[in-house]
């Protein structure tokens, strides 16, 4: 069972102080999140890709790449890229580069992207949403195949028996397909025999278990191993000393952001009750105390099968002297109790 962290780098108002933190300060303490996740044994760090001003990572590869070099043992992967308006020979290039400063630690997670503000940005049109990321996602994958690649398609020129470098050290480069829950795409992940990571952000996870299970039938009928294709989850959250304090930290940077985000797709008013009950157990935030979120974790994994859990933290601006102790806290406390836990499973033949 792997544990991390997951970021888009957000740069949203305080909401206590109405301070709006830089880009460059955010992307700074950002990279020292990754450090301390790594320093605190937490398996995996991703940065999410946005083009919009309140969040700061519109390159995830080069806020890997400044925590590469600072680390010895987290993977570092995007969180997502968004490969429908990406040129998959750059987006290769980028993480083999950071592949190569991180000695074998990098990884790639494509998407079409929930926010579509880089289609108009990078002069794609939102017709062919689906077109361009079927189309892209094949090109990167013929690049991470063979260092000469030879392809045509709809969406960019066709490339003629040429290199792409650097080649990664890892072979292949890992590819994930993040999904939010969308049949399709988990059916694509599973014939094409990729890990899937799936955004967890509401409702209860425990309806994800069908899908899960779609995604490997699709990749058992392609003939790929199953036992080999891992299952991630993204969900929101946050940890502290007891679940009180953790919840009331937590709440008002949850409902700013989540009241932006909702007035922008006609989502409902996102007050305290619907944030409570989330935090429930069979709720989508893992918001807690250490034993409270690993419990929660745990049950993810018996009931759904994920195994990789990444928390979202923090969910807009919070302070980053708080967010470094979540860091901490899953990193030492949740993390143990949730590999010991799932450790005893397997020895007993438990475990899904």
């Amino acid at each position: 069972m792997e544990i991390g962290i997951s970021t888009f780098v957000e740069t949203t108002p305080d909401v206590q102080t109405g301070e709006l933190i830089s880009h460059a300060q955010r992307i700074r303490e950002v990279v020292e999140e990754i450090v301390l996740a790594d320093q605190v044994g937490l398996d995996v760090y991703g940065v999410g890709e946005h083009h919009r001003k309140d969040y700061a990572a519109s390159s995830p590869a080069i806020v890997l790449a400044a925590a590469a070099s600072q680390t010895k043992r987290i993977r570092l992967t995007s969180a997502v890229t968004v490969l429908s308006s990406a040129d998959p020979v750059r987006v290769f290039q980028d993480f083999a580069t950071v592949d190569a400063i991180s000695n074998g630690r990098a990884e790639i997670m494509a998407g079409r992207g929930s926010f579509i503000e880089s289609f108009p940005l990078f002069g794609y049109d939102l017709k062919d949403y689906d077109e361009l990321f079927d189309e892209k996602l094949e090109l990167l994958l013929k690049i991470r195949e063979s260092e000469k690649v030879t392809w045509s398609g709809t969406h960019r020129p066709a490339i003629h028996n040429l290199g792409v470098y650097p080649r990664p050290v890892q072979h292949p480069l890992p590819v994930w397909i993040g999904s939010g829950g969308n049949q399709e795409s988990v059916i694509r992940a599973g014939l094409l025999g990729l890990p899937l990571v799936l955004a967890i952000i509401g409702g209860s996870p425990m309806h994800f278990a069908p899908l899960v299970q779609l995604y490997k039938k699709a990749a058992a009928h392609a003939g790929h191993d199953v036992s080999q294709l891992p299952v991630a989850s993204h969900s929101h959250g946050f940890i502290a000393e007891s679940t009180e304090l953790a919840a009331d930290k937590f709440f008002p940077s949850t409902q700013a952001s989540m009241n932006v985000i909702g007035r922008e797709r006609g989502w409902g008013h996102y007050d305290r009750a619907r944030y409570d009950a989330a935090r429930g157990f069979e709720g989508a935030l893992y918001v807690g105390d250490p034993e409270t979120v690993a419990q929660k974790i745990i049950n993810l994994r018996k009931h759904v099968g994920i195994t990789r859990f990444m928390l979202h933290v923090p969910l807009g601006t919070m302070p980053h002297a708080d967010v470094m102790r979540a860091i901490e806290l899953l990193g030492t406390e949740v993390a143990p109790r949730v590999r010991e836990e799932i450790s005893r499973w397997e020895s007993e033949g438990e475990a899904e």
